[in-house]
């Protein structure tokens, strides 16, 4: 896939937004404090943006705190440094996985091993046996339909361990719900739900973007994690996707993990750059988060040399069932 970027742009006709932004400060899965700063964010794909829009954004707003989040870059970035006068904050580096849409579903298997082909495969047979001869999974994408979905994939993200302990679920919020419906009727929005006997144990949410479908929310129901339920769902609407052959990507979001490096077998490396006014209350802001992700790194590799990170994490899926 070609991921070339859009060419140079005047800065007056950047695509920008004056938004809040939060910033939240986390230890370990725990979210310590998530201030709020507004500031003008770059809205481009991260696939159409490249290194110039730097300069170009702090000359569309020279007077303002900017974000350009998933910019690609060459090379990991300093955390804190000097540019064009400001205040250069990385608090985020990761490879973005994707996936070419336009390649063709035996193309895209065929970058499988034999071993995760198969692997796979007996992954879907075993679930579609325990649901009677066929795995039961719908999509969802009009306003009624995607209120359905809302409705069944809230119970099963109410039940996860993610939501109930590291507040990573689907949003219930009223502003998430009229986004989610304002994106049906516009079709710009995915719903998947995956069934077992009738009730749903596995969703996905993918918004829309100029024909980017975007990893967004996966989840599951932890006793059913012997069927591999999130897998099979992300494997059975990825050949729907590319039989459909009307999407160009599918985006994985920022972030990295086992599902992301499985499925998104082409990456970008990416950071998320502040650049922020040098006052004194940035440098706060900018230093203290810093503080407090070294020192969260720092006791997650204790605990790792210690082999009790697994252990910890065992007993927070355990505290979730209760």
């Amino acid at each position: 896939m070609s991921t070339a970027v859009a060419a140079s742009v005047e800065p007056s006709a950047l695509p920008l937004a004056r938004q809040s932004v939060y910033l939240p400060f986390r230890f370990g899965y725990r979210t310590l404090a998530e201030p709020v700063r507004t500031m003008q964010v770059l809205q481009l794909p991260f696939t159409r943006i490249r290194v110039e829009h730097a300069e170009q954004i702090l000359a569309a707003a020279p007077e303002e705190d900017c974000l350009i989040r998933s910019m690609p870059v060459e090379a990991p970035l300093p955390r804190i440094s000097r540019f064009r006068g400001r205040l250069r904050f990385v608090p985020r580096q990761y490879q973005r996985h994707f996936i070419d849409l336009t390649t063709g579903w035996e193309a895209y298997q065929a970058r499988f091993s034999s071993k995760s082909r198969s692997s796979m495969r007996r992954k879907v047979r075993k679930l579609a046996d325990a649901s009677g001869g066929a795995v039961d999974w719908r999509q969802y994408d009009t306003p009624e339909g995607i209120q359905k979905f809302h409705q069944l994939a809230r119970e099963v993200s109410s039940r996860t361990y993610q939501e109930r302990l590291l507040d990573a679920g689907l949003p219930g919020s009223e502003g998430f719900i009229e986004q989610m419906l304002e994106r049906a009727c516009e079709g710009r929005v995915r719903g998947y739900l995956l069934f077992l006997h009738g009730q749903p144990i596995a969703y996905l949410y993918c918004p829309i973007d100029d024909g980017i479908l975007r990893y967004a929310f996966l989840g599951y129901l932890q006793e059913h994690a012997d069927l591999s339920p999130g897998t099979v769902l992300q494997w059975l609407v990825l050949e729907a996707l590319f039989r459909e052959g009307r999407f160009a990507l599918f985006d994985f979001s920022p972030g990295e993990g086992a599902h992301k490096s499985l499925f998104g077998k082409d990456a970008r490396f990416c950071a998320d750059v502040y650049l922020l006014r040098p006052s004194w209350r940035n440098r706060a802001l900018a230093y203290s988060h810093l503080a407090v992700t070294d020192i969260s790194l720092l006791v997650s590799f204790v605990m790792n040399r210690l082999r009790l990170k697994g252990w910890a994490k065992r007993k927070a899926k355990r505290a979730s069932r209760v």
